[in-house]
């Protein structure tokens, strides 16, 4: 999404120059990594004006193979210009730059080879992005500078707002939001994600066949879907919930739970791995563990309410921000633990929300489903979000549902608080060596032989 949305930004910062040529040289991860994440295709959708909402996935295999059999590219405002995805996105680059390990060098020149316009990017993870000009500057993403009621850059300052005014954490997500746009207009956008979420839960489990990228990894949610839905398994929470301990025992295996929160989970991220539309929470890569435990509350929890599904996503969105302002949301920068551990940290704290914990319990969650991912690599085989990827996401669901489970068993008094975990994040993801976030040099991505 990163290089999607840059290079969309790029494009129309050159509108009206006379462009003749784009280019990009991909540093760090995303030279190691890219094409295995799709980093060229988006870029070269982002040139063409496509942006992540709103590109009608099915017509994107069909867009870059007539790109690549005509090396031309139609630019948004209507000129074509010449283009060839071999030599015009160069990613021999491995070594990051400064900055971030995700960075992009983007150029623009006009017919006689004369330098247009030239700005280095760099993707933060989750779709977010920030120039080279701006990484010091007031612009960037992560500063509002709008005024909200309850401001805090820390889980202790969005704690004391929680407990000087009685509120959950979804409260004070909800009145900050209202700074921005009214009420029902959040809430639409809410529901707006939650539609996009069911959908891509509902495509991995129709979609079949052989994930692409060489490593002929099978789709596995369309056969786990037939069978929790075949004949004889029970498949309604409330069914499940109500039948006596005879009929459970004759009709379900023990925690079929599970096997739903896996469907879920996988279905998503099989999805990502194919190039389909999924929401990054907060990274495509951790796009299944949010979705997944939603869909567990809604079905087997009984919090299927418009109002349960937006405090759910508004506490999660709430510990979301705390990691890309202290930590980070990238694999890039820190390993997975800044994607499916933020994501199941976020999903843990949604969950004790919605099952009724205080602020004070969600935190706990929020920090034990942090704790036990500290240190998680992110070692993708041949680069492909694929494995371990997938199957981590089903992991990272279950991890954030007892995480929950255990904070509510508190008073949510804990010994290492939310902002010590993130901290601790933070410094292990600096520790860490690059072969073990996302350059695919070390780990899994080394010691699997491709066949």
């Amino acid at each position: 999404m990163g290089p999607m949305v840059a290079a969309a930004r790029f494009v129309e910062e050159v509108a009206g120059k006379p462009v003749a040529k784009l280019s990009c040289r991909l540093y760090g991860s995303l030279a190691s990594t890219g094409k295995g994440h799709g980093t060229d295709r988006a870029i070269v959708l982002g040139f063409m004006g496509y942006e992540p909402a709103t590109v009608e996935v099915n017509d994107i295999h069909s867009i870059l193979k007539k790109v690549q059999a005509e090396r031309k590219l139609i630019l948004p405002h209507g000129s074509t210009i010449e283009f060839d995805m071999v030599n015009d996105l160069d990613f021999s680059h491995d070594r990051p730059k400064k900055r971030h390990p995700n960075g992009m060098q983007f150029e623009a020149r006009n017919a006689a080879g004369a330098l247009l316009h030239q700005e280095t990017v760099y993707s933060l993870g989750g779709g977010f992005v920030v120039s080279e000009d701006d990484w010091d500057s007031e612009t960037r993403e992560d500063t509002a500078d709008v005024a909200v009621p309850f401001p805090f850059n820390f889980a202790s300052e969005l704690l004391e707002h929680c407990e000087g005014n009685q509120c959950s954490i979804s409260d004070v997500a909800m009145a900050n939001e209202a700074a921005f746009r009214s009420e029902s207009e959040t809430r639409e956008q809410l529901d707006a994600i939650w539609a996009e979420m069911q959908a891509c839960v509902d495509r991995g489990c129709k979609n079949e066949g052989v994930l692409p990228g060489g490593l002929d990894v099978r789709r596995r949610a369309p056969a786990l879907f037939n069978q929790l839905t075949s004949d004889g398994v029970k498949t309604t929470a409330s069914s499940d919930m109500q039948a006596d301990e005879a009929d459970a025992k004759a009709d379900i295996a023990p925690l079929p739970e599970l096997d739903w929160i896996n469907l879920f989970a996988l279905a998503v991220n099989e999805e990502n791995a194919a190039g389909g539309r999924v929401v990054t929470a907060p990274t495509n890569g951790a796009a299944g563990i949010i979705p997944a435990v939603l869909l567990y509350a809604v079905r087997f929890c009984g919090a299927s309410t418009d109002e349960a599904i937006h405090r759910f996503l508004l506490t999660a969105g709430s510990i979301a921000w705390l990691y890309k302002k202290n930590a980070s949301i990238s694999g890039a920068d820190v390993g997975c633990q800044g994607e499916v551990g933020v994501a199941c940290s976020m999903a843990a704290a949604a969950l004790a929300e919605l099952l009724g914990g205080s602020a004070k319990q969600a935190a706990c969650a929020a920090e034990i489903g942090m704790e036990h991912n500290l240190g998680l690599t992110c070692d993708p085989i041949k680069g492909l979000v694929q494995v371990p990827c997938i199957e981590r996401n089903a992991m990272g669901s279950v991890k954030a549902i007892n995480a929950a489970r255990l904070a509510l068993k508190g008073d949510g008094d804990q010994i290492v608080s939310l902002d010590t975990v993130i901290e601790t994040m933070r410094q292990t993801g600096e520790d860490m060596m690059s072969k073990y976030k996302e350059t695919s040099e070390g780990g899994l991505a080394v010691h699997v032989v491709e066949c």
